[in-house]
């Protein structure tokens, strides 16, 4: 009995003194700072985590709304670059416009001061191959000194050449009938040979004219590329103005003149300033 009263004492003995030890230690910690020390430097390390992972949440959404309004603005100044682009495109072509609209003005009004007869320039403003001729209406009229059966010339290029004669005249306007035009008759001949015959054309610009009345002996003389003029007879067309170029040769056995094709010295397809002669006023003759 006395023995295990002795082993209870001295297990509580030793159980007393290891928890004084402890104790001993944690106020040794405590008074010496370390364990204070260790919470603070732990509280510091979360707080700064959060602090970085929140500074790095607001930066993304910040910069990701700043790339937005920064691509907004990038798109905004490139629309406003591609109109002024537009613009620039748009002046340059004006420009470029004006210089060949000032080059075929210059090219136009040489032309006029060349001609030894009296003319008025005139642009064409209307075709019209359903009419009874296939007109070609101009801007002119009485009122700047054009009258019917005027002849009617043009130039393209180094070429000039016969357009057609005035059929109707108003005030301020007025109609060609083309060369082309099947009622169209003009008293022509070859420049080089100076056989005569009369060029009818075929009612369509794209048909080649046709010259008649071409004595067969003649057929030795011409040859496909030769020019022909105006004969300046009865002065319903100026003298050696050219008409067309020989592009075929037809004789018939039955027949006893020459027919001939002949492309005209106008492109009427592109054909856009002529000048109307009045042959009455350089030669006095009336017609």
């Amino acid at each position: 009995m006395r023995k295990t009263k002795l082993a209870f004492r001295f297990h509580l003995d030793a159980f007393l003194l290891t928890v004084y030890l402890i104790l001993s230690a944690v106020f040794l910690a405590f008074s010496a700072g370390g364990l204070v020390v260790n919470f603070r430097s732990f509280g510091f390390n979360l707080m700064s985590g959060t602090q970085r992972g929140l500074y790095s949440v607001t930066s993304f959404f910040s910069g990701t709304v700043t790339a937005i309004r920064e691509l907004s603005e990038l798109k905004e100044r490139y629309e406003a670059l591609e109109d002024r682009l537009k613009d620039y495109e748009l002046l340059q072509r004006s420009n470029a416009d004006i210089r060949l609209e000032n080059e075929r003005l210059k090219e136009l009004l040489g032309f006029t001061e060349s001609l030894t007869v009296q003319n008025i320039p005139a642009r064409i403003i209307a075709r019209d191959p359903n009419n009874l001729y296939s007109g070609i209406t101009i801007n002119r009229g009485v009122r700047h000194g054009v009258k019917k059966n005027m002849p009617v010339i043009s130039f393209q290029g180094s070429n000039t050449g016969l357009v057609g004669k005035i059929v109707q005249v108003g005030r301020s306007t007025s109609m060609i009938m083309p060369i082309y035009d099947y009622q169209c008759f003009v008293s022509s001949r070859l420049e080089e040979s100076r056989y005569m015959g009369l060029v009818n054309g075929r009612g369509n610009p794209d048909s080649p004219l046709i010259m008649r009345y071409l004595k067969k002996r003649a057929r030795d003389e011409i040859k496909i590329g030769d020019k022909i003029v105006a004969s300046g007879e009865n002065y319903n067309y100026p003298r050696d103005v050219p008409v067309g170029f020989v592009s075929g040769i037809r004789a018939l056995d039955y027949e006893t003149s020459l027919e001939l094709d002949l492309e005209p010295v106008i492109d009427f397809s592109r054909l856009e300033d002529v000048f109307v002669l009045d042959l009455g006023s350089s030669s006095g003759e009336e017609e």
